[in-house]
């Protein structure tokens, strides 16, 4: 049962609050929770005050509070995110609106703000892909220019600012490009055309341009080459979209053997020892990569490594109680 006195304050603040009355509504709203802390309502009350007040940081700290006093008050998580959004902590905000959304993935309020902060998010990450190319333009670095400039491009389709500095970085990078081309090996080409044919998602004609580069390379006695290695790891991109675990297994083995760190080669051939049913395997390349230092993994792949491993682990602890039955 709520405390009565607490609530008899709460219904002054709110009368405060109905009025404009915001600092004095604190007050009041601080007294409750003073008396009783663990009715979230004291807290969020308290929250919306401050957003009316502008005090993002205060009100950041209410919201905090008011998720500890119950995490399943979702206005909570709404509160702490509109002052997370007011501060421009973007990806906190995301953080707060996701953990909301696991308690009630409906709520609209919560899916709406989401949806606007990625928005937000996007315009954010176009502007500053922009930025960059436009200082890689000025050092004279086309082709990372005309790089991220696709990056851009892929995120905001259409953007007149970078439809604007496509025009004057393409024709530059295309005639480098050219050049380039010009002065690649029979191998090299190969490899460029297995590139291109896994851009778009030819898939098996990429196999066979890359097989065709690797061929040559281990006739050459180079099957351990920087470019080898690439169409190794390239190849065995494609077989793993075409379901070839095999032939994945094999190309990241090749990968590996040279490169024993090889975070991605590890990844690709442990989602396909999984795919043919070969849990222990795949167990420990991913225990492989779990091991690393966690800025050479990075967040996504380690992300992904550990559901592996539990997921993993389940099944080759379930195959043990079926096979000792």
């Amino acid at each position: 049962m709520p405390n009565a006195q607490a609530e008899a304050i709460k219904a002054e603040g709110n009368a405060f609050f109905k009025g404009g009355k915001y600092k004095e509504a604190i007050a009041k709203y601080k007294e409750a929770v003073a008396i009783d802390a663990s009715v979230p309502s004291y807290w969020s009350n308290m929250a919306a005050c401050h957003e009316k007040l502008r005090e993002f940081d205060e009100m950041a700290e209410a919201g905090r509070s008011c998720i500890l006093a119950d995490k399943k008050f979702v206005k909570g998580y709404y509160r702490l995110a509109t002052a997370q959004k007011a501060m421009n902590d973007l990806p906190n905000c995301i953080k707060t609106l996701e953990s909301g959304l696991a308690i009630q993935s409906s709520n609209p309020d919560l899916k709406r703000m989401k949806k606007e902060v990625t928005e937000l998010q996007r315009g954010e990450q176009v502007a500053a892909y922009c930025s960059k190319a436009q200082e890689l333009l000025q050092n004279g670095d086309i082709p990372n220019a005309m790089k991220t400039l696709d990056l851009a491009s892929r995120l905001d389709a259409g953007n007149p600012d970078i439809e604007a500095m496509m025009k004057k970085i393409k024709p530059k990078w295309e005639t480098m490009e050219k050049k380039r081309k010009a002065g690649l090996s029979s191998v090299e080409q190969h490899k460029e055309k297995g590139d291109e044919c896994y851009k778009n998602a030819q898939f098996e004609d990429a196999v066979g341009h890359y097989s065709k580069c690797l061929d040559q390379l281990v006739k050459d006695g180079q099957g351990t080459s920087d470019l080898a290695l690439k169409a190794y790891s390239n190849r065995a991109a494609c077989y793993k979209q075409i379901s070839n675990f095999d032939g994945t297994i094999s190309d990241c083995t090749a990968v590996i053997e040279a490169q024993p760190d090889n975070v991605k080669a590890l990844i690709r051939r442990a989602q396909a020892f999984e795919g043919v049913e070969r849990y222990r395997f795949a167990l420990q390349d991913v225990k492989s990569v779990l091991t690393m230092p966690y800025h050479k993994v990075g967040k996504t792949n380690f992300d992904l490594c550990n559901g592996m491993q539990h997921r993993l682990q389940r099944t080759v602890n379930q195959l043990k109680k079926m096979n000792s039955s």
